[in-house]
């Protein structure tokens, strides 16, 4: 992923942290708690979709699973 795309990740997730009255760090970290419930499911289909997530790492960063779904969501439209 680019740095273009990093960057308007973070900003959006400030904008949610503004918009929640919290810190950018408190939202990243309700996304990864988030994040490490749904790694753990047990169910098929949750991790064949896990799967499908590019990533650099053992998992996937928030960044990439945001870009991943806004990726998704904007070839359906």
């Amino acid at each position: 992923m680019n740095q273009h795309k990093k960057d308007k990740i973070s900003e959006h997730l400030r904008t949610i942290a503004e918009q929640e009255g919290i810190s950018e760090h408190d939202v990243r970290n309700e996304i990864a708690y988030a994040v490490s419930l749904a790694l753990k499911s047990s169910d098929p289909n949750v991790q064949n979709l896990w799967k499908k997530i590019p990533c650099k790492g053992a998992s996937p960063t928030i960044e990439e699973i945001i870009d991943f779904i806004a990726t998704g969501i904007a070839t359906q439209h």
